[in-house]
């Protein structure tokens, strides 16, 4: 196992400076002269994001079909994907595209903010890193999910072949490829092995 170290604090926000809301962030166009383009909310701060790649693609959609397959097909609850929009917390707000999330059945029936947001907290949620991602960015993503009250957040690394389990109150834990996921307390009978979750 590996102990992260809490995440930096977010900088102070500055008299004057325009808090976006979610709101704002349903109206944003999601194709720039640039290219295509993401958008989350980080306390009100507009963060833009280039789509992910094709590796990324694959391994989300590994990992959604299980939580499909596993979970949903099973009548555990509900799986969501594609960078699923979900509110966090409001005022300032926090709006987050999680590459894929689960809604146990004690957390259901789902809530949708006006814009069509997730306001249901899922209570499990899966995040893929990609190339651009960092260190910092990630676990402060983890730590926000945790704080608002996901139960179990899953980083699935392809370039270290990796997938990490976290919880409030616990160290991270590392599982390599010949290692399985399990998520009893959300998805009975749940089991993945970790290079098929990272397959290309």
């Amino acid at each position: 196992m590996t102990i992260i170290p809490p995440p930096a604090p977010r900088p102070p926000v500055e008299a004057g400076t325009r808090l976006f809301t979610a709101a704002d962030l349903a109206e944003l166009p999601s194709e720039l002269p640039s290219g295509p383009v993401l958008w989350e909310l980080d306390n009100g701060r507009l963060i833009s994001m280039p789509p992910p790649g094709d590796l990324h693609g694959a391994v989300e959609g590994n990992l959604i079909t299980a939580l499909k397959v596993q979970g949903e097909q099973r009548g555990h609850g509900r799986a969501r994907s594609g960078d699923v929009g979900i509110i966090l917390w409001r005022n300032p707000d926090r709006v987050v595209g999680a590459d894929a999330a689960f809604i146990a059945n004690v957390s259901l029936p789902i809530r949708r903010s006006a814009e069509g947001y997730l306001e249901t907290i899922p209570d499990l949620v899966v995040e893929v890193r990609s190339k651009n991602d960092t260190n910092p960015v990630v676990e402060r993503k983890v730590e926000d999910y945790l704080t608002a009250g996901v139960r179990l957040v899953w980083v699935a690394d392809p370039q270290r072949r990796i997938v990490t389990a976290y919880r409030r109150g616990t160290p991270p834990q590392v599982f390599n490829e010949d290692d399985t996921l399990t998520a009893e307390d959300i998805i009975p009978g749940f089991a993945l092995i970790v290079r098929d979750a990272l397959q290309e």
